[in-house]
């Protein structure tokens, strides 16, 4: 009866480590798709902030009188 416990925690064992070994790989994954999703909102913000407003390109020109 002990050899086919000691059997039945090995098995159990060997699940855990592959399944562990899995969750791994996600969360490397997962980390490395939030990196980039955090240089995409990085660079984004930046085009925001350096963006021309509306306003100052239409300053000092006239609308055209067909409009």
């Amino acid at each position: 009866m002990d050899e086919k416990r000691l059997v039945e925690l090995e098995i159990k064992l060997a699940y855990q480590e592959d399944l562990l070994q899995s969750l791994n790989m996600v969360v490397c994954d997962q980390q490395k798709q939030i990196a980039r999703l955090e240089e995409t909102c990085k660079l984004l913000n930046e085009r925001i902030k350096n963006r021309v407003e509306p306003q100052s390109i239409n300053q000092g020109v006239e609308i055209p009188p067909h409009y």
